[in-house]
């Protein structure tokens, strides 16, 4: 069988002279290359350098190192193959057996915040080759890409005489999954570093890396993780309180939306199933809890809190009266922090700095991946939309929350505001009118002179005609319907005030 050999050229030198050593005891030749074959060296352990089997010394300043046949000849040819056998005596090519590498480090590069040149500088060509080839050809060259998997590889050696097929197959799927990976990192990087993003383009790479293994998913069934960009931070942190859900992470997904659309007043959002239960603003955020907690008590039991404003001991102690299982804000001081993690130590605390990760998302279909704009809706305009009936600037600041609750809502979405606070949410409905109706009988005696707002036009008159009979004043709604001219001469006829944004803000 001959004398085996390893190829190790590592950009990241964790216990790969430990390795090295190991191999060496087994009898296994060790080939290297400058900085890796300098580190072996320094442990005591005979190394090759890599010019040995190539006869050049490196080019370009390091920039050519491996790159040759006589190294990837030993490691792609085929020891079955009479064609590939005959070329490697016919040019006297070294069998390579082990491939040991990892890469240049683009990743942090980029992440530190280096120019484009130094980035360049960082993207590994020989390396992602060799690891590439050793994948390819697997069952007879070992490709090792992680410094995990070294115990494992020397302890089969020792075992079995030598790594196994399915160790072989573990490690090749591995392989590939560091240089996919490694390449979409470039692409992602240099994309955003030339201002090339293509978000809409024929091709999509998105490179994933972990943040956190959940306990399950939305079911006990489901096995669930967290991914997120590796070029972006979580925009979040968590201060105290037990390790975050799935379902909590959906509930935050749009308490967040919601900070964002009222983060110009001081304001309170309670979140149930990733649609709001009470929205509520005022000049005091206890005020505001208290309002957002009103509209729907119930609801608002073991949900998601957010306020926009800093969370201080006396809104604490008022939290901490009820249960719910998430608390955002973008501050909390230390007697907050102190006061609810001593009275209720399984409540999560999430600073939210403002900062919302990624400008598209992703939806996995069983019919493929769908990828829209994720970007916050435009505000309605007063001077730019359409009035019909009376004007009622007056009861503009609820209308524009109105709009902005009914856009965070599941479609069809409705919300009945009054005096700065939801009294009636009519959300997650198939049936348009039967959300006017829902928000209506919830907001009860409320309902009069309030405002409503809808994500959507109304297909219909009914729904105006169920506003009217509950007294709501005005209406705010995108307009688009079919019927939009009779929608008019209803809301004229009964009386309300209709402004259309033109704007839809449908959440499925």
């Amino acid at each position: 069988m001959g004398q085996k050999r390893a190829l190790i050229s590592v950009f990241d030198k964790r216990n790969v002279a430990g390795l090295a050593k190991d191999l060496a005891d087994l009898g296994w030749e060790i080939v290297s290359s400058s900085g890796t074959a300098k580190h072996i060296r320094e442990a005591g352990v005979p190394v090759k350098e890599v010019e040995d089997l190539t006869g050049y010394p490196h080019l370009l300043g390091g920039r050519v190192k491996t790159l040759h046949p006589s190294v990837f000849g030993g490691i792609l040819a085929r020891r079955h193959f009479e064609g590939d056998k005959a070329d490697v005596e016919k040019y006297g090519i070294p069998m390579i057996d082990m491939v040991v590498c990892n890469l240049y480090p683009f990743e942090e590069t980029l992440k530190k915040g280096a120019a484009l040149d130094e980035l360049l500088e960082n993207i590994d060509i020989g390396g992602v080759t060799l690891i590439r080839a050793a994948a390819k050809n697997f069952r007879h060259v070992v490709p090792v890409t992680d410094p995990e998997d070294y115990t494992a590889v020397v302890g089969e050696i020792r075992s079995e005489g030598n790594v196994t097929l399915p160790t072989r197959e573990r490690l090749a799927v591995r392989a590939f999954l560091k240089t996919s990976y490694y390449d979409a990192v470039i692409h992602e990087g240099l994309s955003r570093c030339c201002g090339r993003e293509e978000p809409f383009g024929p091709l999509r790479v998105l490179p994933l890396a972990k943040r956190l293994d959940l306990r399950y998913g939305e079911n006990l069934h489901q096995r669930a993780s967290l991914y997120g960009d590796p070029l972006e931070h979580i925009p979040w942190k968590l201060v105290s309180g037990k390790p975050l859900s799935y379902n909590n992470l959906l509930d935050i997904d749009c308490a967040v939306r919601a900070m964002d659309l009222l983060h110009a007043d001081c304001g309170c959002v309670i979140i149930k199933h990733s649609t709001p239960c009470g929205i509520a603003l005022s000049e005091d955020a206890v005020e505001a809890y208290l309002k957002a907690f009103d509209c729907d008590p119930v609801s608002a039991f073991g949900g998601v809190i957010a306020f926009t404003r800093e969370v201080d001991l006396r809104v604490a102690r008022r939290v901490a009266e009820q249960f719910s299982e998430v608390l955002v804000a973008p501050s909390f001081t230390e007697e907050a922090v102190g006061a609810l993690a001593s009275e209720r130590p399984n409540l999560r605390l999430l600073e939210w700095g403002g900062e919302h990760a990624g400008g598209t998302s992703l939806l996995r279909t069983w019919s493929g991946t769908l990828v829209q704009e994720d970007i916050t809706p435009p505000l309605p305009d007063p001077d730019s939309g359409e009035w019909v009936g009376e004007p009622r600037g007056d009861l503009w600041a609820d209308l524009l929350l109105a709009w902005k609750a009914a856009a965070l809502g599941k479609s069809n979405s409705i919300s009945i505001v009054r005096e700065g606070m939801t009294v009636g949410l009519g959300r997650g409905f198939t049936s348009r009118v039967d959300a006017v109706k829902w928000a209506c009988m919830q907001a009860g005696g409320k309902a009069a002179g309030a405002v409503l707002g809808s994500d959507a036009f109304f297909p219909f008159p009914d729904s105006i005609e169920a506003a009217a009979e509950a007294g709501i004043a005005a209406v705010i709604q995108p307009g688009g319907s079919i019927r939009d001219g009779d929608i008019r001469d209803v809301a004229a006829k009964l009386g309300i005030s209709m402004f259309i944004s033109g704007w839809r803000t449908f959440r499925h």
